[in-house]
């Protein structure tokens, strides 16, 4: 039976050098009362000191020291294994100073080698990241010239290259539910991400680990349904009770609990909502391209939204009407309804189901998704795409990398130019470029691979990269512009303002923009 205890005494569990799993997603499902209260130990007495810690994605909101950000001081961490880096700002400053050792995988990669500790694997053995800054032959996932090269190996099995993800002992897990009975049997019922509870817990306790979770109650042996048990009780050592739910224990940033994100059942759906949680107005350039964007959509479609212009596809299908049967999923686990933007990229409203992280990621996985609308940083002429290392700061994959492997349709979002971009509408509707960005997104060769072109092209995927101004194709031989918005000059608007020359079509078409 799991013992009900303090913060403070579960911290006083962790030892010094140990491998600390914490799970969550943004503000999703994060154990901030644990994640605070374990920095306010090491800053009172120095211990534990020298963890390594490791996530799928970056808990918190990058605008507040909370989540992961608490961890952010120099002795406390001696090496970061994370998937996605872009709400840690304070921890990746770190990582860039030369502070801590730094790796960053896939998320979904990480996701799965929680299940492959749990089983006493070797590790992970995957496509995920060949070819890409991931790949050992080239960075290996290393974020500094401290950081050894380490967990990642190149493996040949029946004259295929597959990267293996190498396994290692959990100590500690931190994780987050909303409910948990006298004997320790925890349920999710109102959180809006369920992520990798379930199998970090099997790989800490197979690890001979220590599993900490935090809820909001205790209820008397026997009330949670069987069915609802996310976390059995024997694989729980503490249950730590969080009574500041509105700042340690919210259901996302900008909300303490909504019964319409977690799939609490209120007779409605995303199809009858009465009221749309976003925003029916947009700046033009991500609204020209979202719209365009959006016209690859077709019904019955299974979709993943990226974080950012991705997410516009959803205000834009609503102000137009569209009525396509559409099923779109988060790397969350979140499936159906309709996805938040940012800040509370990773859930959904009216959710039809909330699955464990690496389930998705298995689905993912093996080419089930139609579509895929993801954004990009920069754009080279072999149709390489960078969204994890620019501007001087690394975000990391999260789960892009995961999502570009097996999906067959890949449509990448983003403005043509950068910082300073602005646009106006001519009368008759056509675009008209009032100040240029003074950042070129398509050069000659990008930072960082984080999708590979030349493996895509291998793999027959159809690849789009739309922009406000135009749309490019990926081919066998580079990339094909293929459409211009009206009012643009394909000159002066568009090859002037990129590092190489993109094949032409000869059938150069108008992109729609309403």
């Amino acid at each position: 039976m799991a013992e009900v205890c303090t913060a403070k005494q579960a911290i006083l569990k962790i030892k010094d050098d140990s491998v600390l799993v914490s799970t969550g997603f943004r503000w999703a499902s994060s154990p901030e009362l644990l994640l605070s209260e374990l920095r306010k130990r090491f800053d009172e007495t120095g211990s534990p000191k020298g963890l390594t810690l490791v996530f799928s994605s970056a808990q918190g909101d990058s605008s507040k020291p909370n989540g992961l950000e608490h961890l952010s001081v120099p002795g406390l961490l001696k090496r970061v294994i994370g998937g996605f880096w872009g709400t840690i700002p304070q921890l990746m400053r770190l990582a860039l100073e030369n502070k801590i050792e730094a790796y960053n995988f896939p998320q979904g990669q990480i996701s799965a080698l929680y299940r492959a500790i749990a089983s006493g694997s070797p590790g992970v053995l995957t496509k995920v990241g060949i070819e890409t800054y991931m790949d050992p032959r080239e960075e290996g996932g290393r974020l500094n010239s401290i950081t050894p090269d380490r967990y990642l190996q190149i493996v040949k099995i029946r004259d295929e290259e597959w990267m293996l993800y190498e396994s290692f002992p959990v100590d500690v897990v931190f994780i987050r539910g909303s409910t948990a009975d006298e004997e320790g049997n925890v349920s999710f019922e109102e959180e809006a991400a369920s992520v990798e509870g379930l199998s970090s817990s099997i790989a800490a306790r197979n690890s001979g680990g220590t599993v900490i979770v935090q809820v909001k109650r205790i209820v008397p042996r026997g009330s949670i349904p069987a069915q609802r048990v996310v976390i059995p009780a024997h694989l729980v050592d503490y249950v730590v009770i969080c009574t500041d739910v509105e700042t340690q224990h919210r259901q996302s940033v900008s909300k303490v609990y909504d019964p319409i994100d977690c799939g609490e059942p209120i007779g409605k759906s995303a199809a009858d909502q009465l009221e749309s949680p976003f925003i029916d107005q947009m700046p033009l350039t991500r609204s020209l391209i979202a719209h365009r964007a959006s016209l690859e959509l077709e019904d019955n479609q299974v979709v993943n939204l990226g974080q950012g212009i991705p997410t516009d596809i959803v205000a834009i299908l609503k102000k137009r009407g569209d009525k396509k049967r559409l099923f779109f999923t988060l790397e969350s686990g979140v499936n159906g309804g309709i996805p938040y933007p940012v800040p509370d990229f990773g859930i959904s409203a009216y959710p039809t189901s909330i699955l464990r992280q690496e389930d998705q990621f298995l689905f993912y996985d093996g080419g089930g998704l139609d579509i895929a609308f993801l954004g990009f940083a920069e754009v080279d002429q072999h149709g390489n795409v960078n969204v994890s290392k620019f501007s001087g700061k690394y975000l990391g994959s999260g789960g892009f990398m995961d999502i570009v492997q097996a999906t067959n349709t890949l449509v990448f979002c983003g403005s043509f130019t950068a910082h300073g971009l602005t646009l106006g509408e001519s009368k008759d509707g056509s675009i008209q470029i009032i100040a240029e960005g003074k950042v070129s997104k398509f050069v000659k060769k990008v930072s960082h691979v984080t999708f590979s072109g030349r493996r895509a092209t291998l793999q027959r995927k159809r690849v789009l990269y739309i922009t406000e101004r135009c749309v490019f194709e990926l081919t066998r031989e580079g990339l094909l512009l293929s459409e211009v918005a009206p009012g643009v000059d394909p000159s002066r608007d568009i090859l002037a303002h990129m590092e190489f020359l993109p094949i032409i079509s000869s059938t150069l078409m108008e992109m729609p923009i309403q």
